[in-house]
């Protein structure tokens, strides 16, 4: 586990922009490995759309790592779990989160500053968490890598400079990536870059520049949240309308991927 949080680090600082895919379950995850990606991230919404639940930390800490562990079981790269806002508000709490994440085999994590619709954590509070998760995972001896997220550009957070200033406090209290979600403006993603002091994650949606432009501003990981899931979602309610209101299996001969090349994919 050592190697392997060394490895997603490295990628994080080193080499070209690190493209990490969302996934929500192990089959899922095969077919991203497959595809050539060196880490992969879980998404917590995924996860819990899965299991039939809404978002925001409605499926318990146990089931979230229960769903993580399988993921890992499964391939072998570096796996960097979603745990929202850290199933808690101490410090004890992101030191159990840490320590379940671990167990499980993964070897990053996203930690929240905000649970919920409630407003930001007060700073000093997200800072601790951020450094009592640093020490939990020194404690266990793996440098798990901590990509602390900040809701500052959600309406009414405080926006660029909250960002900035709770971006470099979470890296001084030892996160390795700060993540600013919900920003797509060229310019402002510069000046995230520019002024925090860590590699900067943003989440690549419709509307945000590409995947090569990012990297061009500096960008060092790029994530797609729900959206794959989504997604995939989507394709699944096309098919049952399709059913339902033509009978026709149009989606099936479009997307579906043959029965053997899957039998293949999820042999060890």
């Amino acid at each position: 586990m050592h190697a392997k949080a060394e490895a997603l680090r490295r990628l994080h600082v080193a080499g070209p922009m690190l493209v990490l895919p969302n996934v929500w379950d192990a089959g899922s995850a095969r077919v991203f490995t497959t595809a050539g990606y060196p880490a992969l991230a879980t998404t917590s919404a995924g996860i819990a759309f899965s299991l039939g639940y809404p978002d925001g930390e409605q499926i318990s800490r146990a089931d979230m790592l229960a769903a993580v562990g399988r993921i890992v079981k499964r391939v072998a790269v570096p796996i960097t779990a979603d745990m929202e806002a850290g199933y808690g508000r101490g410090a004890d709490a992101i030191v159990e989160t840490v320590q379940g994440v671990l167990e499980m085999g993964a070897v990053g994590m996203n930690l929240e500053d905000r649970v919920g619709e409630e407003p930001l954590l007060e700073l000093s509070l997200a800072v601790e968490r951020v450094r009592a998760a640093r020490a939990a995972a020194k404690a266990a001896g793996v440098p798990l890598v901590i990509n602390a997220r900040t809701d500052a550009f959600s309406p009414k957070m405080g926006g660029l400079a909250e960002a900035i200033r709770r971006g470099n406090a979470f890296r001084a209290a030892g996160a390795d990536s700060v993540f600013v979600p919900f920003v797509a403006d060229r310019d402002t993603i510069e000046r995230l870059v520019r002024e925090i002091d860590a590699p900067l994650n943003i989440l690549g949606t419709p509307g945000a520049p590409g995947l090569k432009e990012l990297e061009s501003l500096g960008v060092r990981r790029v994530t797609f949240g729900s959206a794959p899931m989504r997604a995939t979602l989507g394709l699944v309610r096309r098919m049952a309308r399709e059913w339902k209101e033509k009978g026709t299996y149009g989606t099936l001969d479009a997307y579906g991927i043959p029965f053997g090349e899957l039998q293949q994919l999820y042999r060890d």
